[in-house]
């Protein structure tokens, strides 16, 4: 797989799985723009990591839930370098408690950020990728999406509805020469599993036939084969790259 001479921008590409999709991507010759919100220090630290690797990256610092940010950040990217190829929603956060507790705040958050950010990146990518009739979209959902977890309604939600997002787009932007497609982990080593105590690390391990949580660079594996052109006759499908946990 090569992605020499394309641009990617990765949504939450500054640590984690973000952070794995943005080195897998230069590796393979994308220049990777690695979008961060409010930890430049982290984001910094992943455009070194790529550079030191020989590849070419760079941050940039917009908020996927600000429509006026994202305007101005892809405005500047386009400027820069001309196009955008690839795009990897990826950012996403949580905001977790049981319905009957749930703030509205709670629930505006996660789905402003996780949905309608998704929404507003992707259209601000859609006009150019069309013009250039090749693109990669890239909604990175989850497996709570698919199945639903107590206590997690908001970004159940939020996940679920990135879904049925994928599929219309992609049927939108078939004949263009765009794929549309989504990855939909399971539990990962990222700092969000790693706070969890030891007691339900062990029950979720209990309910992974592998009996292992996955790493980041496992999701960027997926993410990297529907980039490429080896998955140029796959658009509206979800990868489930969670050892088993969901079939």
């Amino acid at each position: 797989m090569s992605l020499n001479g394309k641009v990617a921008v990765v949504t939450g590409g500054s640590r984690g799985i973000g952070r794995a999709i943005c080195q897998r991507l230069a590796s393979l010759g994308a220049t990777v723009i690695v979008n961060f919100v409010s930890n430049p220090a982290a984001a910094e630290e992943t455009v070194q990591s790529i550079r030191t690797a020989g590849g070419k990256a760079e941050a940039s610092q917009f908020n996927v839930a600000v429509p006026a940010e994202i305007e101005a950040a892809f405005k500047t990217i386009i400027d820069t370098h001309g196009r955008v190829d690839i795009l990897v929603n990826n950012a996403g956060i949580t905001r977790d408690g049981l319905l009957m507790k749930m703030k509205d705040e709670q629930w505006d958050e996660v789905l402003n950020t996780n949905l309608k950010g998704v929404f507003l990146c992707t259209k601000a990518v859609s006009r150019g990728m069309m013009k250039q009739r090749w693109g990669r979209i890239i909604n990175i959902t989850s497996v709570i999406g698919f199945a639903g977890n107590a206590g997690q309604a908001n970004y159940a939600a939020a996940k679920a509805g990135i879904v049925g997002f994928t599929k219309s787009v992609a049927k939108e932007l078939a004949s263009r020469g765009i794929t549309v497609n989504g990855v939909a982990p399971g539990y990962i080593v990222t700092d969000m599993t790693r706070d969890l105590s030891e007691e339900v690390t062990n029950t979720i391990k209990g309910e992974i036939p592998m009996g292992v949580l996955g790493e980041p660079e496992d999701i960027a594996g997926a993410v990297a084969y529907l980039a490429s052109d080896d998955a140029r006759y796959v658009t509206g499908q979800f990868i489930h790259v969670n050892g088993g946990m969901f079939m």
